[in-house]
């Protein structure tokens, strides 16, 4: 049994936070036993309604397994390694880095390349989340509950953010369609490549190659949802220069090839919607 739920954030937090998630799941001998969380360019926040969630490897189990109810996974190069038994039932959604700070109480970059137990995080509500969402009656209160937390945060930090707005529009231009030049992203809003780099790790944790590599990955992963007949044509649509350069990202940043990934893993997933970014 397979159950997925989807809601709008409240509008003060359009563009920081994409579409919430909720999803339940029964596990009976189907399915990996290990799901991977692949790369993106926001941050997720998992919180379990049920069995703490496993960390079994990647970032933030370096040092071996992990047990979290709740869960915020920064940006990152590799996949996350997510055990999977028994029935699971959660809420998920994905934070725009540039958002992080408002809503979460730390910088993105301070989440880059792990993931933490949300109730670390210097934000009250983290630690309460888990224990209001098992005591809601239905999805509509579960996602009513996660956006009275987010909008506490949010009055608490006093602001939408403070990154830059230059930092902003280069983030939105690295992330557009079709190959990117960063030189070109630098010149667009003014700064010195070395500027844009230099601002874009403190704020977000990656460089700007980076979060264009990341961008044409999670383009990858939504046209390979679709189901498409030939992986050539969505190596060409997504910027790689060929398939078997896809195939090699796919390699370094999934763990695994895109034919393993169909196979494996996506007859199990829901799309995770992206966030637009803070205005």
């Amino acid at each position: 049994m397979e159950e997925f739920r989807t809601a709008r954030p409240h509008p003060a937090l359009a563009g920081m936070v994409a579409p919430y998630i909720g999803y339940a799941q029964e596990h009976r001998g189907g399915g990996p036993p290990v799901h991977l969380g692949l790369p993106s360019g926001a941050v997720t926040v998992a919180v379990s309604l049920r069995e703490p969630m496993d960390l079994l490897g990647g970032p933030g189990a370096e040092q071996g397994p992990v047990r979290l109810q709740a869960v915020v996974g920064g940006l990152h190069m590799r996949p996350v390694l997510l055990g999977r038994c028994g029935p699971e039932r959660g809420v998920q959604l994905a934070v725009h880095p540039l958002a992080v700070r408002a809503l979460l109480g730390v910088g993105a970059a301070e989440l880059t390349g792990t993931a933490v137990d949300a109730a670390d995080l210097p934000v009250p509500w983290a630690r309460l989340l888990p224990e209001r969402l098992a005591r809601a009656r239905g999805w509509a209160e579960v996602f009513a509950e996660v956006d009275r937390a987010l909008l506490w945060g949010l009055e608490r930090s006093g602001a939408r953010g403070s990154a830059p707005a230059e930092l902003a529009f280069a983030w939105r231009l690295l992330r557009a369609e079709g190959p990117v030049r960063v030189q070109k992203v630098a010149d667009s809003v003014g700064w010195s490549r070395r500027h844009l780099a230099q601002r874009m790790g403190a704020e977000v944790g990656v460089t700007p190659k980076q979060a264009a590599r990341l961008a044409r990955f999670e383009r990858s992963t939504r046209a390979l949802r679709a189901r498409p007949p030939g992986l050539a044509s969505v190596a060409a649509a997504c910027g790689f220069a060929d398939q078997a350069h896809m195939t090699n990202e796919w390699r370094e940043l999934a763990g695994c090839t895109p034919t393993q990934w169909i196979r494996d893993e996506l007859p199990f997933l829901q799309d995770l919607p992206v966030p637009a970014g803070p205005s």
